[in-house]
């Protein structure tokens, strides 16, 4: 079996999905690995790391295809000239409102797997690629909002006075919410956050941290059995504002975190609520790719709304990108591995299994995920 990495647009993604680690374990597993030169360079990998992993290194992308079986990837590849009929393709694909993607790959005969998909089982932990780049997402939220915060974080007693603690809101306490909770309260913030899941309050708490919601009904429903957040009625989206907006009036910093998959991030900060905060505090949107949490927030700038802050940084993970990178690959890994026969070392795709089922995006020319493929035609419907 031979396993492609190939390297990114460097503009768009400074991560790689494939380490040095990783290379090693998969020969040793029995493939044969093609590195692109350069494809870890953003990632503070050289090529030469790669070559004593074991892997061979192509100078052109289309030398590194060549007759691959597998092709590694962290985000969908937009150009899929080269790439060997047949062959999977394993990438965030960020599938959403991107048909026209999903054709092009099933055009081209690729088996497209979406890493977003993987299902949230025991035996698919070690492949969750959303918690692991979230960890880090989170965590890098607090460090650029404490950089543009252009103040001290925890209390701090001198003998010219006392310098106090900045306050953190952290709003939605999923993986991403809760490291900069955890973070921010490292770094000696005073720290709160808020959900629309029940289970978080408990997380919140144990980090230290005072949780903010209005805990009527509905918010005692309001988690997905995959353990995600619902979208919440526009009724209690109005409550909830209304119990923050006192709340953001009196915060330092506001890190906003909450995304429903495959829907517009929902709308958190108002400009009213930009506005009630004081001069030279900080909002980071780590929703900012998908329409953002924050109203004023400008997708990959930092903009400046009145005497706020707002940080709109696209891809928090790749700003950390030899982290975040070697996290990926740990995934990926634990991902392709099993698609690896331990006899004759060939690909074999069980399509039968769940974790390949709730991934397979495309197969045999034709869009295969129920989530994306055609419908039939109505034929009349049941009597």
């Amino acid at each position: 079996m031979r396993i492609t990495v190939l390297k990114e647009d460097a503009a768009m993604e400074p991560r790689v999905a494939a380490t040095p680690e990783s290379v090693r374990k998969f020969v040793a597993a029995g493939a044969t690995v093609c590195v692109e030169a350069g494809a870890g360079a953003a990632s503070g990998i050289l090529d030469q790391d790669y070559r004593d992993a074991g892997a061979d290194i192509a100078d052109t992308r289309q030398a590194a295809l060549g007759d691959a079986d597998m092709v590694l990837l962290v985000r969908r590849p937009e150009n899929v000239i080269g790439f060997r009929k047949g062959a999977a393709v394993v990438a965030l694909m960020d599938p959403y409102d991107n048909e026209a993607a999903l054709k092009t790959l099933a055009d081209a005969g690729l088996q497209a797997f979406s890493l977003e998909f993987i299902p949230r089982i025991t035996r698919a932990q070690v492949m969750d690629v959303l918690s692991s780049q979230a960890n880090l997402a989170g965590y890098q939220a607090v460090i650029e909002a404490s950089a543009a915060f252009g103040r001290a974080m925890p209390m701090m007693m001198t003998a010219a006075g006392t310098v106090p603690a900045a306050r953190v809101f952290v709003m939605g306490a999923g993986v991403a919410g809760l490291q900069a909770v955890a973070t921010a309260r490292r770094l000696g913030a005073v720290v709160s956050a808020t959900d629309v899941r029940p289970a978080a309050k408990e997380q919140v708490a144990s980090l230290g941290a005072k949780f903010i919601a209005v805990e009527d009904e509905e918010f005692k429903a309001a988690e997905t059995e995959a353990g995600y957040a619902k979208e919440m009625s526009a009724e209690y989206q109005a409550k909830q504002a209304a119990l923050v907006k006192d709340h953001i009036a009196k915060q330092d910093i506001v890190i906003t975190t909450a995304l429903i998959p495959g829907r517009p991030a929902p709308k958190l900060v108002s400009a009213e609520m930009v506005g009630s905060m004081a001069e030279g505090s900080v909002i980071v949107d780590l929703a900012v790719e998908r329409g953002g949490n924050v109203e004023g927030a400008v997708p990959g700038e930092v903009a400046r709304v009145g005497g706020v802050t707002i940080v709109g940084h696209l891809n928090m993970p790749g700003r950390i990108a030899a982290s975040s990178s070697a996290l990926l690959a740990r995934n990926i890994f634990a991902f392709v591995d099993p698609m690896i026969d331990k006899e004759t070392k060939a690909l074999m795709i069980d399509r039968e299994d769940e974790i390949i089922a709730a991934t397979l995006l495309t197969a045999d020319g034709a869009i295969v995920h129920p989530s994306f493929a055609a419908k039939p035609a109505d034929g009349g419907g049941e009597a």
